[in-house]
């Protein structure tokens, strides 16, 4: 299909919109986003509309309204509108646009990215609003963040007669050079993810995930990004982290912005310092985004508070697992520390280690304890125990799981009866 348009910019033209509903209000948007003067004609208005105008004639529309006006916006739905204004085109210098009806238009809406110094629009010359947005948001997502601020330097360099365009271009292809991010994809529940997380989870090319990640968060990969399975959990050791590192460095170096999701928060028990100090020796820009540690969340999930009066004022967060398969049993003696709270990450696996150490050290066998696995998950399970229960309680836990030790558990019992 070839075009037979031209796209150009009208500069300082005042718009005349008729019709005041759903339809208006998404014009009415535009418009004002692109600071566009505008009146409004309408015998009924969204109350929307009136934060984005300040010209409103609620009244029913008649020629006579369009004045001096050289382009007409029809959002009425209305035939008889339409045959109006095209009745009165044969004799009158306007452009029309009647919306959804493409071959009544003497133009169309552009799909436009934000309205700043560089602005990019899209059209599919009326056939598939959706398919123009799509390809406006990929490019919207080629604009660096603080490319407005070096497009008012150029202008500035412009206006003094200095005009370098080799040196503007190899900054800008400095400035869009791909992106790597670090995300923290929380618990697993989707509506736990940062609105950022979601952005980027949502825009990036590839996506790189292991078996922490939550098939509900996998859902929010468009069906276009390429995902990439790299493993990274015991038993499913796929990849090394060392060839992870350079996977995002390979697909990154290819000129695709990647994520790395990561369950929880990347800096905490995550190797997410490891992938950001690697990538910054590759010279790849990157941006590590916080999640929710299930470290806090998943006791809170649980109902377990790992601080309060009388049970806890204080808490340590360890992990039973070290680099080369190593366990860490150095935070034992934490157990014998009075109102205090420990959570052990990627202790599941290690359940023996840690109450045959513990016994070892005169802990208090009845020690309280939770496993809390999948927390937020669908299949979220919570297991209450004591310290000398506490290997058999977990063969019937499920992974992934944290191990929650304290009089906190004692607290979350006492809840239970009062709302029994």
């Amino acid at each position: 299909m070839r075009n037979e348009t031209l796209p150009i910019l009208l500069k300082e033209q005042k718009i005349l919109l008729i019709g005041g509903g759903d339809v208006a209000l998404q014009k009415a948007k535009v418009l004002n986003a692109n600071n566009i003067s505008f009146e409004i004609i309408s015998e009924n208005v969204n109350k929307k509309i009136y934060k984005l105008c300040d010209d409103i004639k609620v009244k029913k529309f008649k020629i006579k309204d369009i004045k001096e006006n050289f382009i007409i916006i029809d959002a009425t739905g209305s035939k008889k509108v339409s045959d109006k204004l095209l009745k009165y085109k044969k004799s009158n210098n306007i452009l029309i646009n009647v919306v959804d009806k493409p071959n009544l238009c003497d133009f169309y809406f552009m799909s436009l990215t934000t309205n700043q110094a560089l602005q990019i629009a899209v059209t599919s010359n009326g056939v598939s609003p959706t398919a123009a947005k799509h390809f406006r948001d990929k490019c919207q997502n080629l604009i660096p963040d603080n490319l407005d601020t070096y497009m008012n330097y150029i202008k500035l360099q412009r206006d003094n007669g200095i005009i370098e365009p080799d040196n503007v271009k190899s900054k800008i292809e400095n400035m869009t050079k791909s992106k790597a991010y670090l995300v923290g994809c929380g618990l697993g529940d989707p509506e736990f993810l940062t609105i950022r997380a979601y952005n980027i989870i949502k825009s990036v090319d590839v996506v790189l995930y292991d078996h922490l990640i939550s098939k509900e968060i996998m859902d929010i990969v468009p069906d276009t990004t390429k995902k990439v399975f790299v493993g990274k959990q015991q038993g499913f050791h796929t990849r090394p982290q060392e060839e992870i590192n350079e996977l995002i460095a390979k697909y990154s170096n290819q000129g695709f912005s990647v994520a790395r999701l990561k369950s929880g928060d990347p800096f905490v028990f995550g190797r997410g310092a490891e992938e950001l100090i690697f990538l910054n020796s590759q010279n790849i820009d990157t941006e590590v985004i916080p999640g929710i540690s299930s470290a806090i969340s998943a006791p809170l999930m649980a109902n377990i508070p790992i601080t309060s009066r009388g049970y806890a004022n204080s808490f340590t967060v360890v992990s039973a697992h070290l680099k080369g398969h190593r366990v860490n049993l150095e935070w034992i003696d934490l157990l014998h520390k009075k109102e205090h709270t420990v959570v052990v990450l990627m202790g599941l696996s290690r359940v023996s280690k840690i109450v045959n150490r513990a016994i070892e050290r005169n802990v208090n066998p009845d020690l309280s304890c939770a496993i809390i696995s999948n927390a937020s998950r669908s299949n979220q399970q919570i297991i209450t125990t004591t310290l000398k229960d506490l290997i058999t309680s977990s063969k019937d836990a499920l992974s992934p799981a944290i191990l929650v030790f304290g009089d906190v558990i004692s607290y979350t019992q006492n809840l239970v009866k009062v709302k029994q």
